[in-house]
């Protein structure tokens, strides 16, 4: 009779090399994800953006003005003519990276208002992720 070793395992250079192909996927698909990523939350800030002019739109159907802030949205700002919430969460949302929302009245840009979040940096201006994200364009 011929007895059959049994495998006990992988040996490490198999490992290593299962390592290998894993790290090169990684690095292949994860700058891409990342982008994805990024690219999702400024399509999110655009989407809560035109939410916020759909919003102040209602309002001032409702009131016959655009409101000193955005908390008006949510609370009478001691108006008979409001009929709000105009906004279905509790409280104002912060943009994806955390920030508030820019809101000035009267705008800068040939709108009643601006409307705007500074992107990732948070900051006013900025290129690629860090450009702000705005109503009037």
């Amino acid at each position: 009779m011929c007895k059959i070793k049994k495998n006990q395992g992988f040996t490490l250079i198999e490992l290593l090399i299962v390592m290998a192909i894993i790290g090169m996927l990684a690095a292949i698909v994860g700058p891409k994800l990342f982008n994805k990523f990024a690219s999702a939350q400024r399509d999110a800030t655009a989407s809560q953006i035109s939410g916020f002019d759909q919003a102040l739109s209602a309002y001032r159907l409702d009131v016959g003005k655009y409101p000193d802030s955005l908390d008006a949205l949510l609370k009478s700002d001691s108006s008979k003519r409001w009929k709000g919430p105009y906004l279905q969460k509790q409280s104002i949302p912060k943009d994806p990276w955390g920030n508030d929302y820019q809101y000035r009245k009267p705008g800068k840009h040939s709108n009643d208002y601006d409307l705007f979040s500074f992107g990732a940096d948070g900051q006013e201006g900025g290129e690629g992720d860090n450009a702000d994200i705005v109503n009037w364009k």
